[in-house]
């Protein structure tokens, strides 16, 4: 899919081939990533940058190494040598994110044996914060996030969404300038999966944190995203960046939009495409 293409299909919106330096104002930027595990490379010349205030959504192929960039952007995995990692404009090592950016795996981690109040001022009170103000801020914000009234019920007593909103808590408690959020809604059925979504919307409208958001769902990449990053087969890379041109504020109406389904067929054709690439690599077809 070529930007000329794009830009054909959306007049006035520019659509960009994959990034290769940091814009101006970058919050984070990764220019030319590799990353070998043994005989496998999962990633190959990968980069992306975000500015302030984004929700950067992330799809492609089984295997592309969305796992992979998830865990160099928190600090968990160091790159190969060779590119280069930039955030808040300074150059650093993946190991100086740890700390310095809030993550949610997909799995919700919240401890068993804490409540929810307790779950969600874990990271803050690991990081020194005083238990009894952590406590206080943590419920002035139950009612953001739908928890009035469980701040004392244990995780075994919550529904899968009302656990990923403990862990989503947890996460925005953390207060750092981005958040990676690794297929935060992927376990919940459909209908919840789709409330969720909204939520996210409406809480990140109001903190405008910066997100940095991995999905396998192309509906979900697209009703989140101001943009999305189309990654190949692996050894993964950027193949794609689509602006998303959705007007925001965004409600369950926008998919049937004439607009949301040409934009999910552009995104579809790219990801289609690598599959096959992927399918064809490990089935040694032609």
């Amino acid at each position: 899919m070529t930007a000329h293409r794009l830009s054909g299909m959306f007049p006035g919106v520019p659509a960009t081939a994959p990034a290769t330096r940091a814009r101006s104002g970058s919050l984070l930027a990764l220019t030319n990533i590799s990353k070998t595990f043994g005989a496998v490379q999962a990633l190959n010349g990968l980069s992306v940058d975000i500015a302030p205030g984004e929700f950067v959504t992330v799809v492609g192929p089984s295997g592309c190494g969305k796992s992979t960039l998830f865990n160099i952007v928190a600090g968990l995995e160091e790159p190969d040598d060779g590119g280069s990692l930039q955030f808040l404009g300074k150059p650093c090592r993946a190991r100086d994110l740890l700390g310095q950016v809030s993550f949610m795996p997909q799995r919700d981690l919240l401890l068993p044996w804490r409540t929810v109040i307790d779950n969600a001022i874990l990271a803050v009170e690991m990081e020194g914060a005083r238990k009894s103000d952590a406590r206080r801020e943590a419920l002035a914000m139950l009612p953001e996030f739908g928890l009035t009234g469980f701040e004392q019920q244990y995780p075994h007593q919550l529904s899968g969404g009302m656990r990923q909103r403990v862990a989503l808590m947890r996460t925005f408690m953390f207060k750092r300038d981005l958040m990676l959020l690794d297929e935060p809604f992927g376990a919940l059925d459909a209908l919840t999966r789709s409330m969720m979504q909204r939520w996210l919307l409406d809480v990140w409208q109001k903190h405008r944190r910066t997100i940095l958001f991995i999905t396998h769902d192309v509906d979900e990449a697209l009703f989140l995203g101001d943009r999305v990053l189309v990654m190949t087969a692996r050894p993964g890379r950027v193949k794609l960046e689509l602006p998303v041109t959705l007007s925001r504020p965004r409600n369950a109406d926008i998919v049937t939009s004439p607009e949301f389904i040409a934009q999910k067929r552009i995104l579809l054709e790219a990801i289609e495409e690598e599959s096959m690439k992927s399918f064809t690599a490990q089935t040694g077809s032609h």
